[in-house]
């Protein structure tokens, strides 16, 4: 995965920041922060995304995110944070190594996530459950 940044930078290839290391995982501030203290949260094996990540390596990777937002609660008495993963081109995901960001907030950040709800769709629940239980 020698074309992969993130992989670059668990192998000491490419510069980053680290926040935080243990045996399956890495965090490291990102190089476009959206706030003071962004952070990624990485496996250290190359997996393009959620999809391919094993739940054993996701469960690795939350308790780095645990770890992340305590230290930053610890030491910097942040309480505010937005954590999210993008996976796919169309959910955003713009670096195909599976990651978690890890954004502090503030108050008037400029960092307000907009959303369009669809209440329409609750119409539709009991045939997406459906869906979801079918075996085809």
């Amino acid at each position: 995965m020698n074309e992969c940044i993130f992989c670059q930078i668990v192998q000491g290839d490419a510069k980053s920041w680290k926040v935080y290391e243990d045996d399956a995982t890495y965090a490291f501030l990102d190089v476009n922060p959206f706030s003071e203290y962004h952070t990624l949260v990485i496996p250290k094996t190359h997996y393009a995304d959620v999809f391919e990540l094993p739940e054993a390596q996701l469960m690795e990777v939350m308790r780095t995110v645990k770890a992340v937002v305590s230290l930053y609660e610890t030491k910097l008495g942040l309480r505010n944070v937005n954590i999210y993963n993008s996976s796919g081109a169309d959910a955003q995901q713009d670096v195909f190594h599976v990651h978690f960001h890890v954004v502090p907030r503030s108050a008037g950040d400029g960092q307000d996530l907009s959303r369009t709800t669809h209440p329409e769709f609750r119409e539709r629940f009991d045939e997406m459950l459906a869906q979801l239980a079918s075996t085809t």
